[in-house]
């Protein structure tokens, strides 16, 4: 029984230095541009407001999905809303878009993926107390039951795991961070 312990350690450890450096990152990175990045960026192509300037003035349904209630209290008026509102709609939307791109791109990975982390944490408290879904146990689920896809905790604890390999990890060698680190370390010609 010892010998299989040692074998099963030398094997596994092998593997683990040859893969973990490399192989976790690059697949977070791989797995987040897959499944979440489209997702990210469709959500703030919609809070855009329309043509150029649209880029300074959020749409309705921008304050709608980050201001709920305030912009119901607000009569649906975008006008009676703070500069608060507008800043951090505006800046929300903005970091929907550099955060993932960030991301899969391997550059400034670490800061990235703590940007979505606390991303992903605001969205999911918007969702449960602006939008009422913590009043509705089918969309928020529940953690250790037979059940792997609720919208809310499962979705946004799997999330969360992905953005954690490379926020502890790095971004791994195919990504911008490396190269930068490459040419920052390479003596000048």
């Amino acid at each position: 029984m010892k010998h299989l312990i040692t074998l099963h350690d030398a094997f596994f450890g092998t593997l683990s230095r040859a893969l973990a450096p490399w192989f976790l990152p690059t697949l977070a990175r791989f797995t987040f541009a897959a499944t979440l990045l489209i997702y990210f960026w469709n959500s703030a192509r919609l809070k855009l407001g329309e043509g150029l300037g649209g880029l300074f003035r959020p749409s309705g349904g921008a304050y709608a999905q980050i201001f709920p209630r305030a912009f119901e209290n607000a009569g649906y008026d975008e006008s009676a809303l703070s500069f608060w509102h507008w800043a951090v709609t505006l800046l929300g939307t903005w970091a929907e878009f550099i955060l993932p791109a960030l991301l899969v791109l391997g550059l400034l990975t670490r800061l990235a993926a703590l940007g979505m982390i606390g991303f992903v944490i605001v969205q999911t408290l918007t969702d449960l107390y602006g939008h009422g879904v913590i009043d509705a146990p089918e969309t928020l689920g529940a953690w250790f039951d037979r059940l792997p896809d609720a919208a809310i905790l499962d979705q946004r604890l799997l999330w969360i795991t992905i953005l954690a390999i490379p926020l502890l990890q790095g971004a791994g060698p195919l990504s911008l961070d490396r190269l930068l680190k490459y040419r920052s370390a390479r003596p000048p010609s």
